[in-house]
Order: structure tokens, then C-alpha cells, then sequence
């Protein structure tokens, strides 16, 4: 796993964000985090915890975790939740392959069997649902290789298939009703009508002034 600071200003706040699989910090340079210092990490194909000792000035730190983050994050940080401020779960579940709670199986495994860049390319333009957010991510993908990916997602498969479902450490549960990855009835499955939000967002909202908004509001500004 690889850490990266995507602004690092001393401020009082932090975000540790918890990416999801094939990125990088590059789609998340120009992300404005308010009054947040934001840390990302990425890259799967080794699960281990931040140096937590980075984040010891801070008055509040939370987590936000995306997409296949998701399950990371839960995995890492059970029995440590008292580490965060709040932690929000965001287009992904605790169960993140299977056909009713998570990506259904097949479709998981053909993106390892036949990924080439034709296909991650097509993988990364399926996470949004207008030409310009798209645009926008291409414009700045990772600068990953297609056999790192394609390591990171054996290796994720391998994590989930050993480990099965982990502990629900999150006080928030976004689904993304636009989700064309996770799909969205597999997302309020998982965690149950009741007890998710639900926004009407791709599964990658991040270039959204909503998704900003929702997310990087300080918990005295709700």
C-alpha cells in the first residue's frame, strides 16, 4: 500500500481517504478537502496501516473510504475506530465481491482475465456518468501500468476470498444510485435501506460540488 499527501498545510483537520482500486494521486490532485489536511492512500497489492504517528497533531481525523477502500479500510482499522472522528463509507461494501452485496463474481474475474489498457481505460470511463467528469479523470489518470493494476486486483481477490466480510466500522454509509461498478441495489443490501444514504452519484463523485461539499463538511457545519 502507498501513501501520498494531497495537501498537507497543518491544518487542525485531517482526512485519511482510502481509495479504490487502479488509482493513484493523480485524478485527486486538484481536490479541494476546505478546512482538511488529506492523506490518500492507494495501490492494494500489500495491505498494512498508515503510520498513524502523521497524524497525532490533528484535533480531529477522520476516514473516508471509496469503492474497494471500503473494505480495506474496515479490515485495517476494526477494533481502532476510536482513531476517528467519523468515518464515512462511500460506493463500496464490507462484502466487496459478491453477486448480491458487492461486484458480482463473474464480473470481477474478467476484469483480471482480459484486463488490457483498452479495457481499464473502458473500466475508468464507466465510473462516471457525464462526458466531462470523464474527460476531466483522463485527463489526469494514475500513472499505473496495466500489470500493476492487474496485481492489485489478484491480490485484493485473494485478500477478500481469506478474510470474507469485516467488521462495519463506519458511522456513514453513502451508496451511489448512478453506480455502474458497485451496483447500487448490491450497496443497500449490503448495508440495509435503513441505515444508508443514498445519492444520486457515479461511482466516482469526487469532481462533484455536492459530493465536495457533502463530503468535506466539517461535523459543526452539518
Amino acid at each position: 500500500m502507498q501513501g501520498y499527501w494531497l495537501e498537507n498545510k497543518k491544518k487542525s483537520r485531517c482526512i485519511l481517504f482510502m481509495a479504490g482500486w487502479g488509482m493513484g494521486p493523480e485524478p485527486f490532485a486538484s481536490l479541494a478537502a476546505g478546512d482538511y489536511d488529506l492523506f490518500l492512500c492507494y495501490d492494494y497489492r500489500t495491505l498494512s496501516i498508515p503510520d498513524m504517528s502523521m497524524f497525532s497533531g490533528y484535533e480531529h481525523l477522520e476516514l473516508i473510504a471509496w469503492s474497494m477502500g471500503v473494505w480495506v479500510a474496515a479490515g485495517l482499522f476494526s477494533g481502532r475506530e476510536k482513531l476517528f472522528t467519523r468515518a464515512t463509507a462511500i460506493g463500496g461494501t464490507l462484502q466487496p465481491i459478491d453477486n448480491k452485496t458487492g461486484i458480482p463474481t463473474t464480473a470481477f474475474d474478467a476484469t483480471i482475465e482480459n484486463l488490457d489498457e483498452a479495457r481499464l481505460e473502458a473500466f475508468y470511463t464507466s465510473m462516471f456518468d457525464g462526458p466531462l467528469q470523464s474527460e476531466t479523470f483522463m485527463n489526469s489518470r494514475p500513472g499505473r501500468s496495466v500489470s500493476s493494476v492487474r496485481e492489485e486486483l489478484i491480490s485484493l481477490r485473494s485478500a477478500v476470498q481469506r478474510a470474507g466480510s469485516v467488521p462495519d466500522i463506519f458511522s456513514r454509509r453513502i451508496v451511489t444510485m448512478r453506480d455502474r461498478i458497485f451496483p447500487a441495489r448490491n450497496q443497500l443490501r449490503a448495508w440495509g435501506k435503513a441505515r444508508a444514504e443514498r445519492m444520486k452519484w457515479p461511482h466516482f463523485p469526487f469532481y462533484l460540488e455536492d459530493c465536495r461539499s457533502t463530503l468535506f463538511l466539517s461535523p459543526e457545519q452539518e
